[in-house]
């Protein structure tokens, strides 16, 4: 599979957000999502003096993206973890403290591109959607096993799915004559479940019981949950923070977090504002950027996509 094709998404932004901190020799720059290494190549590239630590769950993603970033040798170190893990994972590299930090949330294009994984909804294949596929629950047990109630919440919440209990009535009615195993019949399912009005808009209907379920089996908001505080920790002072979002859940999440950052928690009426109350983070954002249209013209999964950048402006107190 051609790698070149896969531009990532909003490349030159992010790379201006994060280059005021890594101009140093020795910058540290973690990307928390290496994928293909489409991010990871650009920054080795355009900062000559930094070195990349790069995490992802997917052991495919490792091998190749190793094949591509072999060319910057002893300055790329690419590591297998989930991105929650990145404190333990730079304590073990002995860099506690970084310059800077990227998350690309999207699934990666090899994940939706490569039919065995059952990510894509384009096309038939196992429902798996696991992107470690050596540990976890599948996406074909999920909707086999869970309670009808548990599958409408996840619907909701991570699929964002008005149309939740019909759909699920639909997965309990199915399941029971035949177990899932192949995301065409799933597909297939959705069309036949949903109102003729709810398939006129926004694509195809089951988009959404897909993120919905990849968002589940990988536990993905939990694992982010976690993670993006860890990683404003991991920020040196003037170190920097840049997060690529594609949907509102995980988008609130990281402004939450940001924004959290960013205030003053001061008590109310004090003429001078002790350090410890003071913001630890400045945005580097006006709320959330995003793609251009020229940009979403050349790559179409650029549509959805939400970027929001931040600054470590002091060491946390306490």
């Amino acid at each position: 599979m051609s790698q070149s094709r896969h531009v990532p998404v909003m490349l030159q932004r992010c790379l201006n957000l994060l280059a005021p901190a890594l101009q140093e020799p020795g910058a540290v720059v973690v990307d928390c999502t290496l994928g293909l290494g489409g991010h990871s190549e650009a920054l080795l590239a355009r900062f000559p003096e930094a070195r990349l630590v790069a995490l992802d769950r997917d052991k495919e993603a490792l091998r190749l993206s190793g094949e591509r970033l072999a060319p910057y040798g002893e300055r790329a170190t690419l590591v297998h973890a989930v991105y929650d893990e990145l404190p333990d994972v730079l304590d073990r590299l002995g860099a506690p403290r970084v310059q800077g930090v990227l998350f690309d949330l999207g699934v990666s294009s090899m994940q939706l591109d490569e039919a065995g994984r059952g990510f894509a909804y384009a096309q038939d294949a196992p429902l798996d959607m696991r992107m470690d596929q050596s540990t976890g629950t599948s996406a074909a047990e999920v909707l086999n096993t869970y309670p009808p109630g548990e599958l409408v919440r996840i619907l909701r919440a991570y699929g964002e799915e008005k149309q939740a209990k019909r759909i699920v009535s639909a997965i309990v009615r199915e399941r029971e004559k035949e177990p899932f195993t192949n995301s065409a019949r799933l597909v297939e399912l959705i069309r036949a479940a949903l109102p003729q009005a709810a398939k006129r808009t926004g694509g195809n209907p089951a988009k959404r019981t897909f993120q919905a379920l990849r968002i589940e089996v990988n536990g993905e908001l939990s694992v982010l949950e976690r993670a993006i505080p860890a990683a404003v920790e991991s920020l040196a002072v003037g170190g920097r923070i840049a997060v690529l979002s594609y949907h509102s859940l995980e988008d609130r999440l990281v402004k939450q977090v940001f924004a959290a950052g960013a205030a003053n928690t001061a008590p109310p009426g004090l003429p001078v504002v002790p350090e410890q109350y003071a913001p630890r983070l400045k945005l580097l954002t006006r709320g959330a950027e995003l793609p251009t249209e020229e940009e979403i013209a050349e790559n179409r999964r650029a549509a959805p996509a939400r970027l929001r950048g931040a600054e470590r402006i002091r060491e946390s107190l306490g």
